[in-house]
């Protein structure tokens, strides 16, 4: 089994839980911890596979918090760097769908420093980069770049999710655009909302964006189309992957359990590289990612509401 490095933020979410999607008139968060690459790493964990979240939090109770709980869950914290900086805060309101509004407050996270020791155990492996924040300045995105190259160079398989928010975006999507594409000329297998699809490639239609994508350099994506279920597509084929029907509470994480459900499967194969040229094969381990973040949505929180390897049947 291979392991699997998760590179970006961990942070606090406050979910104003049942208050809908507007943060002007909630009135009381409870505390959870999020943070795309980790509940990526997270998910991985409780699937019984072997993740290590690579990131920064602060010296202070929410970092302790957040180290615990990824510890809890069975995430290796050997490269979790604590800062003096406040820990990250999002803060979250869900809608009656369970859709998400987002605000910021960003500390900790961008302090993380690239640690050169670390490339080795790169090596073979698989690592995730997940970019909510990780392209918004500060050492950490100097540090997630450095290890995108020790990635490179350790011939480790690549996983990219832009993990795109608008909060954090407000009139700057061409600089996020610009910042995406490196890694998705990189990436093996990258991971996408449709509006994070079309908004990349400057297309207006799914097929038309992913063939753009495909340009780049990327050789399979997958496009999370919510309770439609799943794009998958490689150079040469595409196709939707049916979800399984629940009733949604809350969307957030379910991107990350779908990711980190298809990385844990990919983590099993002894050789990915004829694994991803396989699409019989991809269809039914994305079938299974599908199944593993419709479950997600029917909990609060992501951490937390992330499935076992007994719900999602692996």
């Amino acid at each position: 089994m291979k392991k699997v490095y998760c590179v970006g933020e961990l942070l606090i979410d406050f979910v104003a839980e049942n208050q809908g999607a507007d943060l002007s008139i909630a009135s009381s968060f409870v505390k959870k911890a999020g943070g795309a690459p980790a509940n990526v790493a997270a998910a991985i964990a409780k699937l019984n596979g072997k993740s290590e979240f690579v990131g920064c939090v602060g010296q202070d109770a929410f970092g302790d918090f957040l180290a615990e709980t990824l510890k809890e869950n069975g995430v290796g914290i050997t490269n979790l760097q604590r800062s003096n900086i406040f820990t990250t805060l999002a803060f979250v309101s869900i809608a009656e769908d369970g859709e998400r509004d987002f605000v910021f407050s960003r500390g900790a996270d961008k302090e993380l420093v690239h640690q050169e020791e670390l490339a080795s155990d790169l090596k073979n492996q698989i690592v995730h980069f997940g970019a909510a924040t990780s392209f918004l300045g500060g050492s950490l995105e100097t540090a997630y770049h450095q290890y995108l190259e020790d990635a490179i160079s350790e011939n480790a398989f690549i996983s990219f999710d832009p993990n795109y928010r608008a909060d954090l975006w407000k009139g700057n999507s061409d600089v996020f655009i610009e910042k995406c594409i490196p890694y998705i000329k990189k990436a093996n297998f990258a991971k996408f909302s449709e509006e994070e699809a079309i908004l990349i490639a400057g297309k207006e239609t799914l097929l038309d964006a992913c063939k753009a994508l495909h340009l780049h350099g990327v050789k399979l994506i997958a496009v999370t189309l919510g309770s439609k279920g799943t794009f998958l597509s490689t150079e040469n084929e595409n196709v939707i992957i049916e979800s399984i029907a629940v009733t949604a509470v809350d969307t957030t994480g379910a991107g990350d359990a779908f990711v980190g459900c298809f990385l844990y499967q990919l983590s099993l194969e002894d050789n990915i590289s004829e694994t991803i040229n396989d699409f019989s094969k991809l269809k039914k381990m994305i079938a299974i990612a599908n199944k593993a973040g419709a479950i997600t949505t029917t909990k609060f929180g992501a951490i937390n509401a992330l499935p076992t390897a007994d719900q999602v049947g692996v």
